[in-house]
């Protein structure tokens, strides 16, 4: 079926109607992820080593959040589970998995290497050891709710990708590969400076075993009050960045054909990649594979349009890892790193060798 468009030029109507259904599917995928948030929400509030019924708990937020008129058939304690134990756990790992997801885009697509993750720029290696120079410090201290380990882990990252960009020119053109290796370079030393701090820090050291593995067993309002407002704005910011990542993913000479300033605008991305999952890592501690896992399956449905990628990401990103702090909880508190790297090790290898075979972002 066809309609003219002049004498002689036909315009396929089937294949315009197959091409609107294509651009509209973000939208429609970005609905069906808010539904798969908010289920795994309420999933991950109900289940756990105490069970509660999920109309239970269902009924527990609506009456205290919206006073939804129900009739109090639960017991105090039962509330407190579920309001100051399991909700701020579930919007910690939420806010984790969204942050770490959109910093994942924004690094694989600025450094045009698809094996990237939020971790490449030495972020992980200076979180670590700043939580373990934490625990070696016999000092009792807290501000806003953090502890010293929470402040030290989220000093460390931020000094480890300051250290990254300042030593490669990370804002200047033709600074990819730079980037790369400096940030091989600052992990593999600041990693000498943890395993120093490993061999030294005696009882600790199963403390920083389980902050290496990730964990939210130990999140609270308090923790949550201070990462939230700082994964939601970098992560706000990130979106708003889409087309210039959209240029970018081009290459530097493309992007300022179109006037983009490619410094200012990779200096920015990283600079806002590297908060979002520094403020993530002093949260949660070190959680592999949700960066490098999530962007490349949302790629694999919508294409590399960052407009569509970011959104996406992000609420699949948070669902992704509010499921697999779920299945943590069932053998019994088993650390969220485990979980998220038995998933995303088959596939790293799987990429892996997609990209030995010419895979491009």
């Amino acid at each position: 079926m066809s309609t003219e468009l002049a004498p002689g030029i036909a315009r396929p109507t089937i294949a315009i109607g197959r091409f609107e259904a294509i651009r509209r599917r973000p939208a429609r995928l970005f609905v069906l992820g808010l539904g798969v948030l908010a289920v795994s929400i309420a999933l991950g509030i109900a289940f756990g080593s105490v069970s509660i019924p999920l109309d239970q708990t269902l009924a527990i937020l609506g009456h205290r959040f919206i006073g939804w008129p129900s009739a109090v058939t639960w017991s105090p304690s039962t509330e407190t589970i579920v309001l100051e134990l399991r909700l701020p756990r579930v919007l910690s790992a939420a806010t984790v998995g969204m942050g770490l997801a959109l910093a994942g885009v924004v690094l694989q697509g600025l450094l045009r290497n698809p094996l990237a993750d939020p971790y490449v720029l030495g972020t992980a290696s200076g979180a670590a050891l700043g939580a373990a120079v934490a625990l070696l410090v016999p000092i009792q201290f807290a501000f806003l709710g953090l502890g010293l380990l929470h402040l030290l882990a989220f000093a460390g990252a931020l000094i480890a990708v300051w250290l990254v960009y300042r030593l490669s020119g990370g804002g200047s053109s033709g600074s990819i590969t730079s980037v790369l290796l400096t940030g091989y370079a600052v992990g593999s030393l600041l990693a000498a400076g943890l395993a120093m701090a490993m061999f030294l820090s005696g009882d600790n050291l199963r403390q920083i075993f389980f902050y290496l593995l990730g964990s939210f067993a130990a999140s609270t309002w308090a923790q949550l009050a201070v990462a939230l407002p700082i994964v939601a704005v970098g992560s706000a910011l990130i979106l708003s960045r889409a087309r210039s990542l959209n240029a970018l993913l081009l290459g530097d000479e493309a992007a300022q054909h179109l006037g983009l300033n490619v410094r200012r605008e990779r200096t920015l991305l990283l600079a806002l990649a590297s908060l979002v999952t520094a403020a993530s890592v002093a949260l949660a501690g070190l959680i592999g594979f949700v960066g490098l896992v999530v962007p490349h399956v949302v790629r694999l449905v919508v294409g590399p349009n960052a407009r569509a990628v970011l959104p996406l990401a992000a609420v699949y990103g948070a669902s992704f890892l509010v499921l697999a702090d779920l299945v943590a909880r069932i053998p019994g508190e088993l650390p969220v790193g485990i979980v998220t790297a038995v998933v995303g090790a088959p596939f790293f290898l799987a990429l892996l060798r997609r990209y030995r075979t010419g895979y491009q972002l």
